[in-house]
């Protein structure tokens, strides 16, 4: 009987693939019985549909989909591979690094419950909602979850092949002949865009090769969809990240969406036990010399956990999918809804560029940007705002006696100067290291927080008075490791004992292991005697150079994130530029740390009565994508050269960020760029202006009042730049004439007629000609 157990158990196996559990979920032969008797009572098999307006999924009787349609088509057409079902969820072990998909599914139609069975004998309840424009899917209660550290929504696989959107998993068809996109959204904040797999819940920065059109961009011989390459350069120059000017080389900013050997799309969303400690081998960047991982302590959250994870699973026609199915679902679902003017920052007639004051004289700037129709000056020649709570939010002293806007008629503080802009409609902002707490700030020194985080925690082993430099630990492991994972910076290679910094470099290799190289009192502490059993903390801490600085744990993160709200209130900004991003990922916790950190600032700027805080940043992730207004990063030829008309001459940046955003229905940016000269020619400008409403980009103008005054072309130039940003916000560009717009080859003049009416004219030759009329849409 054992033999013929095996033998249909066997056979199983080789009708419907799985991957097996053969470590703590071995199956023996009480669970072969039951795993037959399972088998042999579903053979009929019990299938169940959910649907909205645009989209239909069944499924199967093992907790499966193996159908998704398109159902605003006759015959629907049909986006499950046949040969890759979709598990609806999967249970994940990261001690034993092992999925466990689900083996039996029951639906109670009363209770609204599918119920999946897995072969560890949890079984999980998930509530399916159909909704008009999504479904959704709520994790109500798993049982034998002792081993479960993270659930996973998927992965949800597709037959797309076009566009994949990794940041907030979607995948796209943009073709007229299927025009269809299907994707999800997290619905609550610990459910994270990706895979239960990813370290540190961040993905790997890096390229894979994927060719959003086989015919167009075939791939060369040597390389196969899915291969993974690193990015170029030293790994320090993030300009030098971007190496690839092949279509087919994808950056990645996220793993919520992946492709197949066969380019395929899939997405995955997943959700993580946050209630326990952890340890990760975490680096954004791991595949580089200069940002290898290191291992890292992971604070536990008490309270955030995966009973309750909630996502959106949607399906539409792609043309709509962002106004029609997105923007509904973050309404309906009281997720993040930034606005700017009253338009939600994702729609795309809401996309404005920004000044960006160069030079530092600011006389002429405010009636610059008001000319020009652009709604933020960034005072990025002002350096670095380091987040510094003892400031109270003053950062120009508490009666505003420090004066760093320099102007003829006198130098204001940030607070009068915001006051002048905010008279024609203009808001200020500042380029932060978001959470890196820099030496001499409260946070940090001369007496630092108890609430920095670490990477490892250790015991001394033998009492130090203040002048000793031999520091005995108990456990050497992992100490060797040079500061955070990015950089490696060696300066920032810090202990905390009590109330002191300590620098050192390196531990011994023998008993007893000591830390060496020490350098007592570090950054102005002050040195004291420590006891045998104290603490030692290694500190998380940010890269070296202007960014010098150590990473709060998640409480005191919460803090800088309200700090920064109170010093929009006090001083009048209303925008950031978040340098340094990517340190909301160095406490281990990824894009939940994002998501935390921006909720905890927008939720301090309610309260305060402030207007959603506009802001761009270092990078660009799920954790951000809500809330994050825009993505000027990098400038000049990198990203769009206006004179060579390509995205990037000089390396692919602007290929990469534009093929990233476009594909999560995000704004690219051009960059700092496009500085007006005295050299500076209208049709530049035109140029500009055209690329950027047809591909949907904003960028930060360079503006050096200097410059500009040298200029002869300057009125002409804000008033054609005026001409479009006034088009754009009244969304009087159609789809076939933004896909015409995109074009480098093609040159545009925009003529105003009135306030909602614009006549558009192409050079054909040396002709101005096609005259097409654009109107303001409705509701703009």
């Amino acid at each position: 009987m054992v033999e013929n157990i095996e033998r249909i158990y066997n056979n199983m196996v080789k009708i419907k693939p799985r991957k097996r559990i053969v470590k703590n979920y071995r199956l023996g032969l009480a669970g072969l019985l039951v795993l037959v008797i399972i088998q042999l009572s579903c053979s009929t098999k019990k299938e169940i549909e959910f649907s909205s307006d645009y989209f239909k999924i069944r499924i199967d009787d093992r907790g499966f989909i193996n159908s998704m349609k398109n159902i605003t088509v006759t015959p629907a057409s049909e986006f499950s591979p046949a040969d890759k079902p979709s598990p609806l969820m999967r249970l994940y072990n990261e001690e034993e690094e092992q999925y466990i998909e689900p083996i039996k599914a029951d639906y109670n139609e009363r209770e609204n419950l599918i119920e999946l069975s897995y072969e560890n004998g949890s079984v999980a309840k998930i509530s399916i909602e159909e909704k008009k424009k999504y479904l959704k899917l709520t994790l109500k209660s798993l049982s034998h979850r002792e081993d479960i550290d993270d659930v996973e929504w998927g992965t949800y696989h597709t037959n797309i092949t076009n566009l994949m959107g990794e940041i907030i998993g979607v995948a796209r068809d943009t073709s007229e002949a299927v025009n269809y996109a299907i994707g999800m959204l997290a619905l609550d904040d610990n459910t994270l865009g990706g895979l239960s797999t990813t370290v540190g819940d961040a993905a790997p920065f890096q390229y894979i090769i994927h060719s959003p059109d086989s015919v167009r961009y075939p791939l060369p011989d040597h390389l196969h969809e899915g291969q993974i390459f690193t990015l170029g350069g030293d790994g320090i120059n993030d300009v030098a990240f971007y190496a690839h000017k092949e279509p087919y080389y994808r950056i990645m900013y996220g793993n919520a969406a992946i492709v197949d050997e066969k380019g395929r799309i899939s997405i995955a969303y997943h959700s993580r036990d946050r209630d326990r400690e952890r340890e990760v081998y975490f680096s954004l960047i791991p595949n580089m010399k200069a940002n290898i991982p290191n291992h890292l302590q992971v604070q536990a959250v008490p309270g955030v956990d995966f009973i309750g994870s909630s996502v959106a699973l949607w399906g539409s026609p792609d043309n709509s999918a962002l106004m029609e199915v997105i923007q509904t679902i973050v309404l309906d679902e009281g997720l993040p809804y930034p606005t700017i003017d009253g338009k939600w920052v994702k729609d795309p007639a809401a996309f404005v560029p920004d000044a960006w004051a160069n030079g530092g004289q600011y006389d002429s700037l405010i009636s610059y940007t008001n000319r020009l129709g652009f709604k933020t000056i960034s005072l990025y020649d002002q350096g670095f705002l380091r987040p510094d709570r003892g400031n109270e939010g003053y950062i120009d002293g508490k009666g505003f006696e420090k004066k760093p806007i320099r102007m003829e008629s006198g130098n204001k503080s940030h607070k009068e100067y915001a006051e002048m802009a905010a008279k024609k409609g203009i808001t200020i902002g500042r380029t932060t290291i978001t959470n890196s707490l820099a030496p001499g700030t409260k946070d940090v020194s001369p007496v630092p927080s108890d609430s920095i985080w670490y990477q490892q925690k250790r015991l001394l082993t033998k009492d130090i008075d203040p002048d000793d430099t031999l520091i005995y630990v108990d456990d050497p492991t992992y100490l060797e490791e040079i500061a955070s994972w990015e950089g490696h910076s060696e300066n920032l290679n810090i202990v905390k004992i009590g109330k002191e910094l300590i620098h050192y470099l390196g531990v011994s290799e023998n008993a007893p292991y000591r830390l060496l190289n020490i350098t007592r009192g570090y950054w102005g502490t002050e040195k004291t005697s420590h006891h045998k059993n104290d603490t030692i903390y290694k500190l998380q801490v940010a890269v070296g150079g202007g960014y010098t600085g150590v990473i709060p744990n998640l409480q005191l993160q919460d803090e800088i994130a309200k700090h920064y709200a109170e010093v929009c209130a006090v001083n009048g900004l209303a925008y950031y530029d978040f340098d340094g991003q990517e340190f909301l990922f160095h406490n281990g916790h990824g894009y939940y740390s994002t998501k935390r950190f921006f909720r905890k600032m927008f939720e301090r700027a309610e309260e305060l009565g402030l207007p959603d805080i506009r802001f761009t940043g270092a990078t660009l992730s799920e954790g951000s994508w809500h809330y994050q207004s825009i993505w000027n990063v990098g400038g000049g030829t990198n990203l769009y050269d206006a004179r060579t008309r390509e995205w990037g001459s000089t390396t692919s940046q602007g290929k990469d960020l534009r093929d990233v955003t476009y594909a999560n229905f995000f704004p690219v940016g051009m960059g700092a760029n496009f500085r007006i000269k005295a050299d500076s020619k209208v049709e530049e400008y035109e140029h500009i202006q055209a690329v950027s409403v047809g591909v949907g980009s904003t960028y930060s103008l360079v503006l050096n009042q200097k410059d500009v005054e040298s200029c002869p072309e300057k009125d002409a130039i804000f008033e054609v730049i005026r001409t479009w940003e006034n088009a754009r916000s009244a969304n009087a560009f159609p789809k076939d004439i933004k896909k015409l717009l995109v074009d480098p080859k093609r040159s545009w003049r925009l003529k105003e007629v009135d306030r909602d009416t614009w006549k558009l004219y192409e050079l054909v030759g040396t002709e101005w000609t096609n005259e097409r009329t654009l109107t303001r849409a409705e509701g703009y």
